[in-house]
């Protein structure tokens, strides 16, 4: 069961959607960029806790150069995003939000074909469109 991408996937989805609760109750009366200095903290001190503690800490040595410059990019866009999540959090509502913010989905389909040569099927690119659809209806204050 723990080898289970789909598992790991909805366990994902749950902790975003608690972290946007979380984090519009936390953001009320601090700065935006504040709140997100603390939450990555926080996060810094759990992940380097778990990699300490499962044995995986001396597996840095042996990550290579081209992976390294991924990876420092990847946490580069992650930082622009929670900035950017964060404010958008402090100044409108977190149901509304988290729907645009999940238009992620949809460019990263975009992105994966485009980049890293994926393939989607026609049923995988109307998935697509529906997300991309019922993220901006959700977000609509109508």
């Amino acid at each position: 069961m723990t080898q289970s991408w789909q598992l790991w996937a909805v366990l994902a989805a749950v902790f975003a959607a608690l972290t946007a609760i979380f984090a519009k109750v936390g953001v009320a009366g601090i700065h935006s960029d504040l709140a997100t200095l603390v939450r990555t903290v926080v996060i810094l001190a759990i992940v380097a806790a778990m990699v300490t503690v499962s044995g995986q800490l001396g597996g840095l040595a042996r990550i290579s150069g081209r992976s390294y410059v991924f990876l420092v990019l990847s946490g580069m866009a992650t930082g622009a995003s929670w900035l950017c999540y964060f404010r958008a959090l402090a100044i409108g509502d977190a149901a509304r939000v988290a729907p645009i913010d999940k238009l992620s989905v949809v460019l990263v389909a975009v992105f994966g074909v485009v980049f890293l040569g994926e393939h989607l099927s026609a049923p995988n690119w109307a998935g697509v469109a529906l997300i991309g659809a019922g993220a901006i209806l959700v977000a609509y204050k109508g």
